[in-house]
Order: structure tokens, then C-alpha cells, then sequence
């Protein structure tokens, strides 16, 4: 079965990132056509990048990034939760992101962004960073609000009518991961 990861961008204290990926999940956990985990980069404890080769290289030193790479490595497509900092996407993720590079190859991407704009920004920035690790990144994006979708800035209340955007994005990601897939075998090959 397919496997998306729901990813969450930040690692700050206090972060909305964890309620908003934890919501996105609940939302895919009621679907059947993949298998949906989550994954926090918080977790994961990863330096500034501190590996001395190039990620295209393949040759990763540090613990911290072969368990970074066997964790990306095992999923066909990805759903980006990302914050909007200073109109772009967070350090961590975009650190995350630069760890790597084969293991992020041949699949596919979908983002859900939060902030004052809904993280639009952030996700026009990403698309780009994305496409550079050959991710192919869907149309469809979930944005939400501090003003509208937050409480105080802080408690995750979203709209209704988000459940339908994450619907209609996780039907495209599931179907661009998939379509993907014959790339990923005979890469592996």
C-alpha cells in the first residue's frame, strides 16, 4: 500500500505545527487508499547540515542522517506541514529537506502551510526546494489562518470547509505518489 508522511516543519516551542499535523492525520486516518503516518521533525534532532559530501553523493557519515534517510526513504509521498516564518518555510524543514537527496527522488509532495497568510509564501518556496530534490509537488494545498483558524493565535479551530481541501489534497498526492511509483522501481533496479 502507498505511504504518505505527514511532516511537521517546525521545532519550535510552543509551535501550532504539531495541532495542525496531528488534525491533518485524523482527517487521513478516515481514508483507505494509503497509509498515513506522521513524522516530527523534532524527533528526528537534526544539526545544521553537517555532513561533509553533497547529499546527491550518497555518502552520509552521521547516525543522525542515515536514520534521517532510512525514514524518507520508506515513504512514497509526503504531506509538508509547514509554518510561514519571514515569508519562507522554516530552518528545520528546509534543513530536513537539504540532508538528503535520493531518498526524497521520484515522489510526490503536497503542502499544508499555517500562518497570517495561510503560508503561502512558505509553500511557493518549497515548490521550488522540492522540485531541486525531484519531488513532484501537487496543485492542491490546505492554508490556514492565524486570524481565522486559531484561537488567540494559538489553539488550532479550523474551518468546516478545510475538510474538503484535505480530502482533495490527499487524493492528488496519493494519485502523483502512485503514478510515481514505476520511476522509484526502476531507480532502485
Amino acid at each position: 500500500m502507498t505511504k504518505i508522511a505527514i511532516i511537521i516543519g517546525s521545532v519550535r516551542p510552543g509551535r501550532n505545527g504539531e495541532a495542525v499535523a496531528r488534525w491533518v492525520l485524523d482527517q487521513a486516518r478516515g481514508r483507505d487508499d494509503a497509509e498515513y503516518d506522521l513524522i516530527d521533525l523534532k524527533d528526528m534532532a537534526l544539526p545544521l547540515l553537517d555532513e561533509p559530501a553533497p547529499p546527491s553523493f550518497g555518502q552520509y557519515s552521521n547516525d543522525h542522517t542515515k536514520s534521517w534517510a532510512s525514514t524518507v526513504a520508506a515513504y512514497d509521498g509526503f504531506v509538508l506541514v509547514t509554518p510561514e516564518y519571514n515569508h519562507s518555510t522554516s530552518g528545520a524543514l528546509k534543513n530536513a529537506i537539504d540532508f538528503l537527496y535520493t531518498e526524497w527522488n521520484n515522489k510526490a509532495a503536497a503542502f499544508v502551510g499555517y500562518g497570517s497568510v495561510g503560508g503561502a509564501r512558505a509553500i511557493e518556496h518549497l515548490r521550488g526546494i522540492m522540485a531541486e530534490v525531484q519531488v513532484a509537488t501537487v496543485r492542491n494545498t490546505v492554508m490556514f489562518s492565524l486570524f481565522t483558524d486559531f484561537t488567540d493565535f494559538s489553539t488550532f479551530t479550523p474551518a468546516e470547509h478545510h475538510k474538503g481541501e484535505v480530502d482533495a489534497m490527499l487524493d492528488q498526492v496519493v494519485a502523483w505518489s502512485n503514478a510515481l511509483q514505476p520511476l522509484r522501481t526502476s531507480a532502485d533496479a
